[in-house]
């Protein structure tokens, strides 16, 4: 009997396990086949960024960025997720983008910078200034605050939520002419006495076009200078006001030299919060990449950031302090972190401040204590935590990783909840490539680290079509995250992988991410360093027999398009590149780009150091020793790397009879905008690889 019975059992196991494995095999045989990347997928990718939450902790405003492809525009629109990541909402829909959502500090309000008409129609003038809009939580339409002429660049809510602190520009100078146009009289003038005199998006800078900080009234709608009203040919900005925790003082980042522009330096202030106040000097500081001024709870503290002085103004990493708002010598925090810092909080109790920490391809979220400047790490797991931001002890975040887009989460315990998905639906139909962590020697032993991209239908112990796709900066790294925004590396590279193609993102020196020394080894030595770490990565992939050294193929943007011209100039073994916004007659920048302070303080002036410079050249004028077809590209107003740069090498590679194309988008600066041009970019890419590379 006992084995009759155990019989019936194991028969009804089998039948068992048979039913649930033909089920299985329908639900798998009925789900959706994953898909390969391609281009027309940028239409749908949606960026998540500048979450706020609000004063009670139960919600968070975030901006969301989406391409409307009939219109060819990138908008973005305000929303809003509770806490519980239950209920997520769009708050704004006007046709123009709403950006900047900043919560009243007694939470009735959200407000945010638009461009919109008065009337929420879109009978705007060409030429409307972005305005601060309110939208009362209790319900109703969006209503206009602000009606200045300036356009504002960022405000800030005092405590009480009676005022506002604007960051505003007055230049009445257009790139576009429209005033002009539209009276059909000539383009206005540009006149500038400026030493750095252009930037890229803002256009040519004039003595009259900065930033200064105005006081504006909520209630009676008065707007007043902050410092009173500038006299004589004055063109110091002033940026990142902080409300002082009674809102008695504002703190700003300011410099009075008489051409501030050449110190490198940030003076931070304090001043009165009244119209015409006379601001006290708190401390002098090397300029960081991007300021940020951080009041203590109890008011007694400014935490700022510090950066290095001008000749390493390329490669500076910021550093922490704190200095007291009474007066005193300041005093670093984290000096034992090697690492660069950004978004800075002071913790709710004032015993220490947290911020973000850019470490080898991740970035995480870090505490330094106030009392020993000791340096905790908070959040958990590989995800690149790129925001965050508090509010009544919740911190929300924007987050990503390799596979998941990003999107606002909940930091909580130091680890990650999902409150957004509006990249899920996009995400969970392709199937990507694995992205690997690689290490390996340079040439003279340094260690470099890097990341390598498979193809989704990946072989082992098959060679590979591989290209060396270069990150830009070079001041920054390539990292675990999948960014929809206007520096798409992550999807390019993706986008690469899924055409068959190892794809390799070598953290070169003169990164982030790996400490100050490792950053500024190449100062004043450009295309050398970075040159044998980016070849020793292809060494690397060859020598694993993953990369065929037969159909190897080089590329990037910026920094990385200048590597490129760098690279096939010191290398022949790759059958095509492609030089984005790249340079590499850097004489022919000086003057033409934007860079001048680390021209003069990191190579010297052309006139007095011309070895230097014509070292940091040889790409052109060394042009016959390239034979690599290359495709060189950028935007027609790019101050950044300017076209010509591109228009350069085109040209020598052109007269040497080396197979070469140019591509100029119109209107388009460093960072391309329009959706076709940035799906364009993708198609030409491949097609010039897919031609070069394998011969197709």
């Amino acid at each position: 009997m006992r084995f009759r019975s155990a019989i019936n059992s194991a028969i009804n196991i089998a039948i068992s396990f048979l039913v649930v494995s033909l089920f299985s095999q329908i639900l798998i045989a009925q789900a959706p086949a994953k898909r390969l990347l391609n281009a027309d997928d940028i239409y749908r990718m949606q960026q998540v960024r500048d979450a706020q939450v609000s004063p009670d902790g139960k919600q968070v405003a975030y901006v969301l960025t989406s391409v409307d492809r009939e219109a060819d525009k990138r908008r973005s629109a305000i929303w809003m997720v509770n806490w519980e990541g239950t209920q997520d909402m769009r708050l704004t829909f006007g046709t123009d983008s709403e950006t900047s959502p900043r919560w009243s500090p007694d939470g009735k309000y959200l407000a945010f910078l638009s461009s919109r008409a008065a009337d929420g129609n879109d009978d705007k003038t060409q030429d409307a200034k972005s305005q601060i809009w309110l939208l009362d939580r209790r319900g109703g339409e969006a209503r206009q605050l602000t009606n200045v002429k300036g356009d504002i660049d960022s405000y800030v809510w005092s405590p009480d939520g009676k005022r506002i602190v604007l960051v505003m520009s007055e230049d009445d100078y257009e790139t576009g002419d429209l005033k002009a146009a539209k009276k059909e009289k000539a383009p206005k003038l540009i006149v500038t006495n400026r030493y750095h005199f252009k930037q890229d998006i803002d256009g040519y800078l004039t003595s009259s076009s900065v930033d200064r900080i105005y006081l504006f009234d909520v209630e009676s709608k008065k707007l007043e200078a902050l410092t009173g009203e500038k006299t004589g040919d004055q063109s110091f900005d002033e940026s990142d006001p902080a409300w002082s925790p009674d809102g008695s003082h504002i703190a700003f980042v300011s410099n009075l030299a008489s051409e501030p522009e050449r110190t490198g330096r940030d003076e931070i202030y304090i001043a009165d919060a009244h119209a015409g106040a006379v601001p006290r000097k708190l401390v002098t500081t090397y300029r960081p990449n991007g300021q940020h001024l951080v009041w203590s709870p109890d008011g007694k503290l400014l935490a700022f950031l510090e950066g290095l002085e001008p000749k390493y103004n390329a490669y500076t990493q910021n550093r922490l302090a704190v200095v007291p708002v009474a007066g005193g010598e300041p005093r670093r925090l984290a000096e034992k972190l090697d690492r660069g810092i950004s978004q800075v909080e002071f913790a709710a109790d004032g015993s220490g401040l947290t911020f973000l920490v850019p470490d080898d391809r991740i970035e995480y979220l870090a505490k330094a204590a106030i009392v020993n400047g000791r340096v905790d790490r908070v959040s958990n797991g590989n995800a690149v935590v790129l925001e965050r931001m508090s509010k009544d002890g919740h911190s929300a975040a924007v987050a990503a990783t390799d596979a998941s887009a990003a999107e606002v989460y909940a930091l909580e315990n130091g680890n990650l909840r999902k409150l957004t998905s509006h990249n899920d639906a996009l995400i969970s139909e392709l199937q990507l490539g694995a992205v690997e962590d690689i290490s390996f020697k340079s040439k003279d032993g340094t260690e470099v680290h890097g990341m390598m991209i498979k193809p989704p239908s990946y072989e082992a112990g098959k060679k590979y079509p591989t290209l060396l796709w270069i990150h830009g900066g070079p001041n920054m790294q390539d990292d675990h995250a999948l960014r929809f925004d206007l520096y798409p590396l992550q999807v390019e590279r993706q986008f690469f992988a899924a055409h068959g193609y190892v794809v390799l993102a070598i953290n070169y020196r003169g990164g982030s991410g790996r400490g100050a020394e490792y950053s500024n080894s190449i100062f004043a030595d450009w295309g050398n360093k970075e040159v044998a770490d980016l070849l020793a990565g292809v060494d690397y992939a060859v020598k694993q027999g993953i990369a065929d050294p037969e159909r190897l193929g080089i590329g990037g943007w910026s920094y990385g398009g200048i590597l490129t011209d760098y690279t096939i100039a010191s290398d022949l073994r790759f059958k095509g590149a492609i030089s984005g916004a790249g340079s590499a007659n850097q004489i022919s920048m000086y003057g033409s780009d934007q860079y001048v302070l680390q021209y003069d303080n990191e190579l010297g002036m052309p006139w007095k150091n011309p070895d230097v410079w014509m070292k940091v050249s040889y790409p052109f004028f060394h042009a016959d020793r390239i034979h690599t077809p290359t495709l060189f590209i950028g935007g027609e107003k790019d101050f950044n790397v300017p076209i010509a740069g591109g228009e350069q090498m085109y040209q020598a590679l052109r007269t040497l009879g080396v197979p070469t194309q140019l591509a100029v988008y119109p209107g388009q600066h460093h960072l391309f905008t329009r959706p076709s041009y940035i799906h364009d970019r993708l198609e030409r890419y491949v097609a010039w690889f897919d031609k070069y590379v394998q011969g197709k």
